[in-house]
């Protein structure tokens, strides 16, 4: 059996999902990648060794995970970290002082943290705007910009950036385009064909799929950026150990299968959600009256799992994540067990209340991340949660 590598396209997702850059164990025909529990590796004299010398620069259970990903992307690289945040971090090594990027108003709270509070004492500067207009991205380019990085769908108000759009703005100046696809994956969304040079994950998220483990992934499909972002990932050092890469690449086994009972159940508890009284607004780009639904439909596959919901009060948004019973209420998303949260004082918490507000991050918001449970009990659930 030979290994699958890489974009090969004449295999379906699912076929890649279960063994892209995964070939049977050489010494035991162990079906399933070993994880390889060292730090270090015998060399057979001076020079000469099977490829591996040290384990923070090559891993091969880290390496099948990361052919893998870059499989399902659609890139010829990945590379893993240990955390999503490092991953970013990595990309905004990249630059120099005296950069400039242009992110997204509405991205994680701890990108925003990481920018303003790390690099930006570091000599990067960051301009934040809102995406879903790519005309403000073109105007908030300055002669020192070198990298426009965004989310889609964001966290938590599922704004969409038209990626397509955005990658000619940045083809046409030579920027980088940095993507973060962790809400979407790779099953509903691919950022490289559409113009991005640089795809990112928290692979804690969907891709690993059962909230046992933290990692980020990069992904490319240009060697230029693969040989730097080699580089930094073995100079600074911030890989995720085999156990944690093993426990990601069995979750990537049922992705496909995963994804579309995220997306079923999100599609019907949205639905379900515009019609009770005490929700005020639906943030889920599956609805028809999503503004952005149209570019939704064109640029992903499905719809995914996540929703934000508007309750207009800060006291029910309170009452509401506390009483949930199949819900539960904890930082995080993307796993196979449903949970809720307020991004106001948990994932958004470091963002400045100004810009919460400007982008509609209100106290009164509350996050959903559908899992793969019964419909009907996360309906349950909720109906006597706002009750």
């Amino acid at each position: 059996m030979t290994q699958i590598r890489d974009s090969d396209t004449s295999h379906g997702f699912a076929t890649r999902a279960v063994h892209a850059g995964q070939a049977p164990d050489p010494m035991s025909g162990a079906v399933m990648t070993p994880i390889y529990q060292t730090s270090t590796y015998v060399q057979e004299g001076l020079g000469r060794h099977k490829g591996y010398e040290y384990a923070r620069t090559q891993n091969p259970t880290r390496e099948a995970l990361e052919r893998c990903v870059a499989s399902l992307e659609g890139g010829t690289h990945g590379f893993a970290f240990g955390s999503g945040l490092a991953a970013l971090d990595t990309i905004l090594k990249l630059l120099s002082a005296g950069d400039h990027v242009v992110c997204g108003e509405n991205v994680y709270g701890g990108s925003h943290r990481l920018m303003e509070r790390v690099y930006s004492r570091l000599g990067l500067s960051f301009s934040f705007v809102d995406m879903r207009d790519p005309d403000r991205v073109a105007a908030a380019l300055t002669p020192a910009t070198r990298l426009v990085y965004c989310e889609t769908p964001t966290n938590p108000m599922m704004f969409l950036a038209d990626l397509e759009a955005i990658g000619h703005i940045t083809q046409a100046h030579g920027l980088l385009l940095a993507v973060d696809n962790t809400f979407a994956t790779p099953y509903f969304q691919q950022p490289l064909p559409l113009g991005a040079d640089l795809v990112l994950h928290s692979t804690t998220k969907y891709l690993n799929g059962h909230s046992d483990m933290v990692g980020g992934m990069l992904v490319t499909a240009r060697e230029d950026l693969a040989e730097r972002i080699g580089f930094l990932q073995n100079a600074a050092g911030g890989v995720p150990g085999p156990m944690d890469c093993w426990l990601c690449l069995r979750g990537l086994k049922t992705l496909p299968l995963r994804m579309q009972q995220h997306d079923a159940a999100g599609r019907e508890i949205a639905a379900w959600l515009t019609t009770h009284p005490r929700v005020k607004k639906v943030y889920y780009p599956g609805l028809p009256d999503h503004p952005q639904h149209e570019l939704a439909k064109r640029q992903m596959r499905g719809f995914g799992g996540m929703i934000s919901i508007e309750l207009g009060d800060a006291a029910l948004a309170r009452r509401v994540v506390e009483k949930t019973r199949v819900f539960a209420l904890a930082e995080s998303l993307g796993g196979v067990e449903s949970l809720i949260g307020h991004p106001a004082s948990m994932t958004h918490a470091s963002v400045p209340v100004a810009l919460r507000q400007a982008m509609g991050l209100t106290d009164s918001l509350v996050r959903l991340s559908c899992g793969v449970e019964e419909v009907s009990d996360l309906i349950a659930d909720l109906t006597q949660a706002m009750a």
